[in-house]
């Protein structure tokens, strides 16, 4: 009881000192005790419009209430995002009940990391994504492409015509697939073989987390654990899952690590050690990773939220619904020719381009960003904003251990931003005239993320791979636009629904769950 005492007088301490130290924004009330609007963000079908809804009401910063009466404050103003990013893994870092869970779920790799230990890890992976690399594994992306292409001619041919209906159940799972086998030959030499039929344990349980239902012990987890980081030991079928695939990952790593070390010693390493993830094991490395990080890398890769699975679905999907962007599409790859070189499908493929950046704007693959402040920090804002007590201010006091979010879904979908059609997939809006001006406004433009989107964030924890994923998308979407047509089964009307189930592997569901497919 004593202990329990002291523990919430110095909760109650480091609360007051929070509010007497950090602006008092206004913002919307309460609806929880418990859970402030957390349960009501958490469940959203489009939680970037509540958060622009807010931004319109209060501003472009404004705080909301989270669990147990504390404050979380939101960032829309992109002076301010630029600067919150821009001192990630130092100033602004993983709460404390996220970096417990990432280091219980994966190990201590890259997305556990901070400061120095961030800076070190990711300076070993970055030679993996070069653009150096990346040319060279565009061939493995078109193979992956391919085997998927031959999945789904069998599929045709077996319906008796030159069409089939297909769940997009299955067609999620041949998205994993593609996304599995790519990363594991490209990133570390490793070949899953789920295209091509191969039974495998870490397949099977990265299918899995597509179909995984939250319960609701996992949100309330989720939700308490802003306040009591400790809430992560608690086993829950999410962290058994993710354990399962763990076991399977580690006995990979350890294959790999072997297998390099060997290589090593041989001086056998050649042409696959620039894009060898795997390479940081090497004693010899400048920014040498223990054995325990390399694992963790590797226990990430098939689970990075890479926009990879539910980018490749979304595309589909809004190709589906606009046939004539679809047609469009098409057209532009099949008067190119052969399969596009790295630099190809960087340059000279420009409606390409445009569909793909404008599925990224519309579709996040991640949702929100949430950090908690490490120390005392003032932001700044590029327009004044009202406080609660009506004074304007051009900057914000943070102190040490407030909660910062900024929502990639309101940003990348913004009006105040992008314009009245902004909710709009309208990829020409990328497009540039003969003057080289696209149709970017130019307060979107004040973003500093890849290409004006938050997609990949910003700032030190950009996402190291973004490269990786563009090409990599690119490539499996112009293998399958140029030997399929895509449409709904019940035209282009067809009731869409976002899927909330998997926060690990987030895409999109449909209502009738069957997609048409033909040659």
């Amino acid at each position: 009881m004593a202990c329990a005492a002291i523990w919430t007088l110095l909760r109650w301490l480091r609360t007051f000192r929070r509010q007497l130290r950090t602006t008092q924004l206004r913002g919307p009330p309460s609806e929880s005790i418990l859970y402030g609007v957390g349960k009501r963000i958490l469940f959203a079908e489009d939680a970037g419009a509540i958060y622009e809804a807010w931004a319109q009401e209060y501003g472009p910063v404004y705080e909301v209430p989270s669990t147990l009466g504390s404050k979380n404050i939101v960032l829309c103003d992109p002076k301010a995002i630029a600067h919150f990013y821009s001192k990630d893994t130092w100033t602004y870092i993983q709460t404390p009940f996220v970096k417990k869970t990432t280091a219980n779920l994966f190990g201590k790799g890259l997305a556990w990391a901070h400061g120095e230990d961030h800076k070190r890890q990711r300076k070993s992976l970055n030679p993996a994504f070069s653009i150096a690399a990346i040319r060279q594994l565009t061939s493995i992306f078109y193979d992956s492409a391919y085997k998927a292409k031959a999945a789904w001619d069998v599929l045709i041919e077996s319906s008796g015509g030159d069409s089939a209906i297909i769940e997009v159940q299955n067609w999620c799972v041949l998205s994993n697939a593609i996304v599995l086998d790519t990363i594991g030959l490209a990133g570390f030499s490793y070949n899953f073989g789920t295209l091509e039929g191969k039974h495998a344990y870490v397949s099977e349980l990265f299918d899995a987390f597509g179909t995984f239902r939250s319960m609701t012990l996992d949100n309330v987890i989720f939700l308490l654990g802003l306040i009591f980081p400790l809430v992560a030991w608690i086993p829950t079928s999410r962290s058994r899952q993710f354990q399962r695939l763990n076991v399977g990952m580690e006995e990979i790593s350890n294959a790999l690590l072997a297998r390099t070390q060997k290589e090593l010693e041989m001086g056998a390493f050649g042409d696959n050690e620039e894009r060898s993830v795997i390479k940081g094991a090497n004693e010899d490395s400048e920014f040498h990773l223990t054995k325990a990080e390399v694992i963790a890398q590797v226990n990430e890769f098939p689970c990075n939220r890479h926009p990879g699975p539910s980018s490749t679905l979304w595309a589909l999907l809004e190709l589906s619904r606009n046939p004539d962007v679809q047609t469009k599409l098409r057209k532009e790859l099949l008067e190119h020719g052969a399969d596009p070189t790295y630099d190809e499908l960087t340059n000279s493929l420009p409606y390409l381009d445009a569909v793909v950046h404008e599925i990224l704007r519309v579709h996040p693959p991640i949702a929100e960003f949430t950090r908690i402040a490490a120390e005392d920090d003032v932001i700044p804002l590029s327009e004044p904003v009202r406080t609660k007590s009506g004074k304007l201010v051009d900057s914000l006091m943070i102190a040490k251990g407030t909660l910062v979010t900024n929502s990639m879904e309101s940003m990348n979908r913004s009006a105040a931003l992008w314009g009245e059609d902004a909710k709009i997939f309208r990829p020409s809006r990328w497009l540039e005239d003969a003057h080289g001006r696209n149709g970017i406004p130019a307060k979107a433009r004040e973003i500093q993320g890849h290409r004006h989107l938050l997609t990949f964030v910003d700032g030190p924890r950009t996402c190291v791979g973004k490269n990786f994923a563009v090409a990599e998308f690119k490539a499996v979407l112009t293998v399958l636009v140029k030997n399929f047509v895509f449409e709904l089964r019940d035209g282009i009307d067809s009731k869409i629904e976002i899927g909330k189930d998997s926060c690990i592997l987030p895409r999109p569901t449909l209502a009738d769950a069957e997609v048409a497919l033909r040659h």
